[in-house]
């Protein structure tokens, strides 16, 4: 069966629906009827019913090789994107950015205990990890998340803390709060955080902040390096404050995007 909410007006079918959806991924991009069924949970009848009204609405096709997702289900995430207007700003000072560095640059904000990438520009280099537009990552063991969390209240913290992680990456082992605590105290006070092959081997990134007009933390930005090739010097001395000013950059004009005048016209 599919997961079961417990508030009054959940509704199990869109539940359901979503859950066809998600049991998609990169390493199951076309599935049978049958393998869907048991990757959502669902009874072989109750999956096809799914499909067919999914495929109705232009989210999935069928082929001789069972069914894919179409690039229809990209709006149910860019419509979150462009409504901030976050990446149109973010895009052409990251690009600057990693023209400066010759290093990766990414964009993420919170879900529950995981960094969601909202925002991304790459150099084609070799990492353990592979890294595209909704990819998810346990906040805790990256910059990027580091950031983010730092930014929470202590009763924000705990309860996102507490939330599993939907990445699907192995669990790691059990980090003491006050630790982690301490750690966070340390990236708010310096408006920074690195995080040195935590995520993965070879993997080394510095993040910091992207605030909103009221200075609240909406995102965080990063650079990516490897380890073998980028000191934690010289990420921390030479592409930090290169981070730091395109960050401060993004974060004015989004500012000012935000507080422009609107009106709707009938």
């Amino acid at each position: 069966m599919a997961r079961r909410g417990t508030g009054p007006d959940f509704v199990e079918a869109l539940a359901r629906g979503l859950d066809v959806l998600a049991c998609f991924g990169e390493q199951r991009p076309r599935m049978s009827l049958s393998e869907i069924a048991a990757a959502a949970g669902l009874a072989r009848p109750t999956a096809r019913r799914l499909l067919l009204t999914l495929e109705e609405l232009g989210y999935v096709r069928a082929g001789s090789d069972g069914y894919g997702l179409t690039p229809r289900v990209l709006r149910l995430g860019m419509a979150y994107v462009g409504s901030l207007g976050l990446w149109d700003i973010a895009r052409p000072h990251m690009q600057d950015l990693v023209g400066q560095t010759r290093e990766s640059s990414s964009m993420s904000q919170l879900d529950g205990s995981d960094i969601v990438y909202v925002a991304r520009v790459s150099v084609p280099k070799i990492i353990a990890l592979r890294v595209e537009i909704g990819t998810r990552f346990p906040a805790l063991r990256t910059s990027q998340g580091k950031v983010l969390l730092a930014a929470l209240d202590r009763e924000e913290l705990a309860k996102t803390l507490a939330e599993p992680s939907r990445s699907g990456l192995p669990p790691t082992e059990h980090r003491d709060p006050a630790a982690i605590e301490q750690e966070l105290r340390a990236v708010r006070a310096r408006g920074w955080a690195l995080a040195d092959e935590e995520l993965a081997p070879g993997v080394r990134s510095v993040a910091v902040p992207v605030r909103d007009g009221d200075g609240r933390v909406r995102a965080a930005m990063n650079v990516t390096v490897h380890a073998a090739e980028t000191s934690v010097d010289t990420l921390t001395g030479e592409y930090l404050p290169k981070l730091l000013h395109t960050a401060g950059e993004i974060s004015a004009e989004w500012a000012l995007w935000r507080s422009r005048p609107q009106s709707e016209l009938p």
